[in-house]
């Protein structure tokens, strides 16, 4: 019997978290900056996340920006995997690339073997990195040689709709690794992307937070352009509620 597709939801709060477990997700991605692409949250975060919601899966991304570590940074992203597992994480969501784009196996590996450190099965996803090097086909037929569990991918493309190609070809060359479609998913491009070979999908389901701010407003940082941009987002249940419900028309 096939599993039913599997829905992950990329959260930033404890309560983004049981929102996501009350509308349907399987498990979801916990990080902090989700405007910057996601980066590492906290220990403290990552605790009170499992407590609230689904299987917690920890982004671990040190800093925006590029996905080329040095091994300063890649020590940094070992102690953080290390960290999210002793908090309770069901699986940690890595990567790191060569200057020229290619996967950089020897970090992939290191930070894998980290979060398999602790002696207890946890799960480990190649995140969107895979969607910046020169040739993402080849990059997830690596994959089942280094022991990870999934890739988080959109084929390449602005979004995972425009990569299903991609995302098929990926699935083919990654025998046994759960190819999982993200990147501008939303209910309506999910049959396509199941039918494109994807197992799963992610998607952030957010929504605006209203301002809560009683004072007046300045610049904080070059994030914060104007008073209306200067928020944060929250996980929307009606978005996780539609995704699922078409997972499990589709699937």
């Amino acid at each position: 019997m096939t599993a039913r597709p599997a829905l992950e939801i990329a959260v930033t709060s404890p309560a983004g978290a049981r929102i996501a477990r009350e509308h349907g997700a399987d498990r979801v991605e916990l990080c902090t900056g989700l405007e910057l692409g996601g980066l590492t949250p906290s220990a403290a975060l990552v605790e009170a996340a499992v407590e609230a919601g689904p299987p917690v899966h920890v982004l671990v991304r040190c800093r925006p920006g590029d996905f080329v570590h040095d091994a300063e940074e890649v020590a940094l992203m070992a102690a953080e995997v290390r960290s999210a597992v002793a908090s309770g994480a069901a699986g940690v969501v890595i990567g790191a690339l060569t200057a020229d784009g290619a996967l950089d196996v020897p970090v992939v590996a290191a930070l894998a073997e980290a979060a398999h450190a602790a002696g207890r099965p946890v799960e480990v996803t190649l995140h969107r990195a895979v969607d910046q090097t020169a040739d993402p086909v080849a990059a997830a037929a690596l994959l089942p040689g280094l022991g990870l569990n999934r890739v988080l991918t959109s084929g390449g493309a602005a979004t995972a709709a425009e990569g299903a190609g991609v995302i098929a070809a990926m699935a083919a060359a990654a025998d046994g690794v759960e190819v999982m479609a993200g990147g501008g998913v939303r209910p309506g491009t999910v049959a396509e992307l199941l039918a494109a070979g994807a197992a799963a999908v992610h998607l952030s389901a957010k929504t605006r937070a209203a301002p809560r701010r009683g004072g007046r407003w300045v610049p904080l940082g070059a994030a914060g352009a104007s008073a209306a941009e200067d928020g944060h987002f929250v996980t929307d249940p009606a978005v996780v509620a539609g995704a699922r419900r078409a997972l499990d028309a589709a699937g």
